[in-house]
């Protein structure tokens, strides 16, 4: 059976399990299996849980045939910075790479919610007098073009779900299309 590493912030939410049950499932009615982090073993007693972690999830990683990354913005105007360590770690491999928001809006909207931005010389610039990435993309251009160059362009409702944590909808439509691609060889 195929495998999709599940990755995302959602190892953050209060039912983070169910969350991960979820999508597995979701997973298993297109023929693929989940792989989600948090069904990894570690020892949150060990003095290297942080590290354990880590390895545990390269290890599901190296396993997996796919990505799928929960790239909904998380503390921030942007994507968790795990995953989007992750989506780069499968792009570099050659893996199949998809990635959902449920947030629809480009990333210089978002960025203005957190910071004072204003135009000055054609460009974007915030509070510290740096540049905001404007492109009209949904996140930052290296994110955007992992998709587009390694599996497909970032998924988004048309507009953002009152529950961005818990809707799957986007997230089943990576799925789909991701058997799509891996049922089909």
């Amino acid at each position: 059976m195929r495998k999709i590493y599940l990755a995302g912030p959602d190892v953050f939410l209060p039912d983070a399990l169910e969350v991960g049950r979820r999508k597995a499932a979701i997973c298993a009615q297109y023929g693929l299996s989940g792989l989600y982090p948090l069904d990894n073993t570690v020892d949150l007693a060990a003095h290297t849980v942080s590290l354990d972690i880590f390895s545990g999830n390269e290890a599901m990683m190296g396993a997996a045939d796919a990505i799928i990354a929960n790239l909904t913005p998380f503390r921030g105007p942007g994507a968790d910075a795990g995953t989007v360590y992750e989506l780069g770690y499968m792009a570099g491999r050659g893996k199949l790479c998809l990635g959902y928001s449920n947030d629809p809006s480009v990333y210089a909207d978002r960025a203005r919610r957190f910071t004072a931005v204003r135009a000055e010389d054609g460009r974007l610039i915030d509070a510290d007098g740096l540049t905001v990435e404007d492109f009209g993309h949904g996140d930052n251009l290296m994110v955007i073009h992992a998709l587009d160059l390694h599996g497909c362009p970032l998924v988004a409702p048309r507009g953002r779900p009152t529950d961005i944590w818990h809707d799957l909808e986007a997230f089943e439509t990576c799925v789909r299309l991701a058997a799509e691609r891996l049922l089909t060889k």
